[in-house]
């Protein structure tokens, strides 16, 4: 993410916290995000309010779901 972009997620997350709730999904692990946000204090303050009080929902599977699909008839489509 560029610098204006993690300061624009910032300010919205500051709007946000303590107020309502924020859902917030990834395919990026949690360790992660820090780098992915550009790391030093802004991703601090992000990974700050996204984390704390936070309900983690993490969810694995066996195998793609694409390729589950595929498998199926008309590749997963209904067909029309």
């Amino acid at each position: 993410m560029t610098e204006a972009q993690t300061q624009d997620l910032l300010e919205t997350l500051e709007e946000r916290y303590g107020t309502g709730s924020t859902i917030t999904t990834s395919q990026l692990p949690v360790s992660d995000w820090h780098e992915y946000l550009g790391g030093g204090r802004i991703a601090d303050a992000i990974l700050d309010r996204l984390i704390h009080n936070a309900h983690r929902i993490e969810l694995s599977a066996r195998e793609s779901m694409r390729k589950t699909a595929a498998s199926l008839p008309h590749g997963g489509q209904s067909g029309k």
